[in-house]
């Protein structure tokens, strides 16, 4: 019997989590190192299965299959394909930033008044469960197993976004707890109707198809032997993509998003959009288009004009934002619209670019949204008025920020651009008219980005910014390799492409598409 390494990848995390809630509460240091060994040790083994996954190999790989409830047909069956391992990766390379960037956050508060204890194993260890709740999600290959995990990593999130708040809170402690609060049942309302919603079709799926298996309902498929009315399959979509749109997030399901990003610490506010919102796309991919391929094409139009709302609307309401956290999240809403534009164009570059457009989105994200929490921290409000030429105090952490805002704009050379480039070369080839629209929000983005930029980073130094320390070595630890990323992924993106495209291959295969022939022909 080989070694479960996906197992492996997914329980690593989660042995991690339980050991660093089992340390003393005397022992906060002990807990941090604890928890950041275990997140480089499932680093580890997410790069062990990125080398062991064979492009032009199998579909699915490095898979295992073990009977589970057997009355009810589960299964414990894992796999990954091209999009699977990307994600994987990303999601293990970001959770050691997220530590690192958080290492003070969970630490007791301490005021003139009183010194409230905060649980900071506790803070970690749920950090460690959320990151093996979505690795697993990223490798079920049962419909079924997949949404148990779906759906439980709602709940580490809710105490991490409820339990552990911004610092830089404008109003009084008690305001900032209800703030929290109310932030935290939001996203978890929003989140629970979406996966009931789900629930249903899961269970709808069943009835019709015997069996939650991707490759049992595949081969039933090819074989003829699926009997699934037109009606019957859009209901099940509309289910499945329901839950999907609500965890991506996709206008008008987005509210829960800039409440959760703006109250949540900024390691957590990283957490939800780089890693966790990931899920929502991911699942688009893999069971909306291969469980209901012509639901999906009947869906398209519907979904293009949302996705297009999402790029525009979540990029105007980044330009009006005096809030640094809130912007950045109104900024992912827009890029989480192109990332379904390019799913749903239904085009080979589209969803190529699509998924690209999700491990890039996952580190620009990151960088910036780490880069703004260590400014934050320093002076202690989230309000772009409250800053100013702090480029003059602090040159590294403007630099870098800088970089981590012309990512978020997809400049040329940094990674994000070529996500951006290919969705919109593959929408155009289908649908030109959405690919002109989509372009409003690359000129949006550049004026969101520059504007935040100026308003705090240049013209005359505050006052309140003017004894403000640069970034120290272990918040560059954070930010540099990030940096890296982004540089030599917008340079040479083929190792990336080369992963996925295949993955992307067979999924335009799920839905009987073939990219749209040239208009011109090449001169001979």
């Amino acid at each position: 019997m080989s070694f479960p390494l996906l197992t492996a990848t997914a329980v690593l995390p989660a042995a991690g989590a339980v050991l660093t809630a089992a340390v003393p509460a005397a022992r906060r240091t002990a807990a941090k190192w604890l928890a950041l060994l275990f997140s480089l040790g499932t680093l580890v083994l997410a790069a062990i299965v990125l080398v062991r996954f064979e492009p032009s190999g199998d579909r699915y790989q490095l898979t295992e299959s073990h009977a589970w409830i057997k009355d009810f047909g589960v299964r414990y069956e894992l796999g990954v394909d091209g999009i699977g391992v990307a994600l994987i990766a990303l999601t293990a390379l970001l959770i050691p930033f997220v530590i690192l960037a958080g290492w003070h956050d969970a630490d007791p508060l301490e005021s003139k008044d009183n010194k409230r204890w905060r649980p900071t194993q506790g803070f970690f260890a749920l950090i460690l469960m959320v990151e093996a709740m979505v690795i697993i999600s990223f490798e079920a290959t049962d419909v079924f197993l997949f949404y148990i995990f779906f759906e439980a990593m709602l709940i580490p999130m809710y105490f991490l976004i409820g339990g552990f708040g911004d610092r830089a809170h404008s109003g009084t402690d008690e305001a900032a707890a209800t703030q929290r609060s109310y932030a935290a049942v939001k996203f978890l309302l929003y989140n629970l109707v979406g996966g009931l919603i789900m629930l249903a079709a899961v269970i709808g799926l069943y009835t019709v198809t015997g069996t939650f298996s991707l490759s049992e309902i595949a081969e039933l498929r090819a074989n003829g032997g699926l009997e699934m009315s037109t009606t019957v399959e859009r209901l099940l979509f509309l289910g499945f993509f329901f839950a999907f749109a609500v965890k991506a997030p996709l206008w008008p399901l987005h509210t829960w998003l800039p409440n959760a990003m703006g109250e949540a610490t900024t390691p957590v506010a990283v957490l939800i959009t780089a890693v966790v919102d990931k899920v929502g796309t991911f699942a688009m991919l893999r069971f909306c288009l291969q469980l209901f391929p012509e639901a999906s094409q009947w869906a398209t139009p519907a979904i293009l004009v949302l996705a297009l709302i999402s790029i525009v609307y979540g990029a105007l309401l980044a330009v009006g934002q005096r809030d640094i956290k809130r912007l950045i999240a109104y900024a992912s809403i827009s890029h989480f619209g192109f990332i379904i534009l390019g799913i749903f164009a239904m085009t080979s570059q589209g969803q190529s670019g699509a998924t690209l457009y999700m491990v890039n989105h996952g580190l620009s994200t990151a960088a910036l949204m780490l880069v703004a929490g260590f400014l934050i921290s320093r002076r202690g409000s989230r309000l772009i008025a409250d800053y100013g030429g702090v480029q003059k105090v602090a040159p590294v952490l403007a630099g870098t920020f800088l970089i981590g805002g012309l990512a978020t704009l997809s400049l040329p050379g940094l990674a994000p651009f070529v996500s951006e480039f290919l969705v919109l070369v593959g929408v155009f080839a289908a649908y030109p008219v959405v690919g002109i629209i989509a372009t409003t929000g690359i000129v949006l983005a550049a004026l969101y980005v520059l504007v935040l930029y100026q308003r705090t980073m240049t013209g005359p130094v505050k006052a309140e910014v003017s004894g403000m320390k640069d970034l120290k070595a272990r918040e560059l630890a954070v930010v540099v390799p990030l940096i890296v990323l982004l540089i030599g992924l917008g340079v040479f993106p083929k190792p990336l492409t080369d992963i996925v495209n295949p993955a992307i291959t067979h999924t335009m295969s799920d839905v009987n598409k073939q990219d749209p022939e040239p208009e011109v022909e090449a001169a001979k």
